[in-house]
């Protein structure tokens, strides 16, 4: 069987250990005689399989389920940029984004077109190489909420603090470095993830938030861009993508399994240390794209001394079965996605290439 290692930004690597084990039972998934993508997301064997990865995950990031619901939505993060002022914002009462890459750019975006956002602060001008620090952080005492991606898979920035809001509700897209650490979530009133970066595959986004935020939504909107209606039914008031669902459930499970977030921290602060260390040691061979004290322990973003070397270093990666290290095609260079799946093993292989490759072509 052939494996290489996936450094893709997403989708991305899972752990081939919940590979193997959706493979094993995908044709007789709990001796119900069909696939899990067979089965009525309305069966008692769904259902199993629906809550479970709810309970995990609460549990994971330590939040009780008398405070906090897990909502599985479709339409990806990038609904959830429209959902969020639709649901919360209003002209009186804006929402405050922090612009740090693309992503939260997009969301501020769709904030904007319906009138309803405004600017917390910004690091645009300096090409998103760092998060913004608290200092500059210009929250109206009249915001409806603050949000902030956690980490910029594209820029391969992440925070490395939690916002102080002065109690407004702290809203985080956690798409690429969700349940990678444990952080003192119940900071936040609302979390979302899309789950093909580092839990799953595409085909569904996880919401974590206060029930009392999402109890009722405004009657006026349509009822798929409600919360309230995703509430209500359980994330089951339309067919939902049942087998990305209960991938992420094993997903969680493996992490519960492999000693929890702080375990994962630990694995994915080793590994994103050698990557840097090969980066800082290059003589600058490789220049890091962020700020040190913003970097990523996620996405390892860099450059080479030119476009022609970057071309052959990918190249050359994909014959030692090092692939997706490629940049986003808006910043070019190369990114290495090292999420919880990556194993060591993988990021030695990449670190030893990258020294190699340095040594030859300088």
């Amino acid at each position: 069987m052939k494996r290489v290692y996936n450094f893709n930004p997403g989708p991305a690597t899972l752990p081939l250990e919940v590979l193997q084990e959706a493979q094993a039972e995908f044709l007789n998934f709990a001796d119900t005689g069909m696939s899990i993508i067979e089965i009525s997301h309305r069966s008692v064997a769904y259902e199993k399989v629906h809550n479970q990865a709810k309970a995990d995950i609460l549990e994971l990031m330590k939040l009780s389920a008398e405070d906090y619901e897990v909502l599985f939505i479709q339409g990806g993060a990038s609904l959830q940029f429209s959902m969020i002022p639709l649901n919360f914002a209003t002209k009186k009462n804006p929402g405050s984004y922090v612009l740090s890459g693309t992503f939260s750019l997009n969301a501020y975006k769709e904030a904007e077109i319906l009138g309803v956002g405004e600017v917390a602060a910004s690091t645009k001008e300096e090409n998103f190489r760092r998060v913004p620090r608290q200092d500059e952080l210009k929250i109206s005492d009249n915001a409806a909420y603050l949000h902030v991606c956690y980490n910029n898979t594209i820029y391969g920035t992440e925070f490395h603090y939690i916002p102080e809001t002065k109690n407004i509700p702290l809203f985080a897209d956690m798409s690429s470095d969700m349940l990678s650490r444990p952080i003192d979530f119940k900071k936040f009133s609302l979390i979302y993830a899309g789950v093909q970066k580092n839990l799953g595959p595409a085909g569904v986004v996880l919401v974590v938030v206060k029930k009392n935020l999402v109890e009722k939504s405004l009657e006026t909107l349509p009822t798929m861009l409600r919360y309230d209606t995703f509430y209500k039914k359980n994330s089951l008031y339309n067919t939902p993508p049942a087998f990305s669902i209960y991938m992420v459930g094993k997903v969680a499970a493996w992490i519960k399994n492999s000693g929890g977030l702080e375990e994962m921290a630990k694995r994915n602060s080793a590994k994103a240390k050698i990557l840097y260390d090969v980066i800082d040691e290059s003589k600058n061979f490789y220049r890091g794209h962020a700020v040190k004290d913003s970097r990523s322990f996620m996405n390892v973003t860099f450059r080479l001394p030119s476009e022609e070397l970057e071309k052959k270093f990918v190249a050359e990666a994909a014959e030692k079965n090092l692939v997706g290290v490629k940049g986003h095609r808006s910043v070019g260079g190369m990114r290495a996605s090292i999420y919880n799946a990556m194993t060591l093993e993988g990021v030695e292989t990449l670190a030893d290439f990258m020294k190699k490759f340095a040594k030859s072509n300088s």
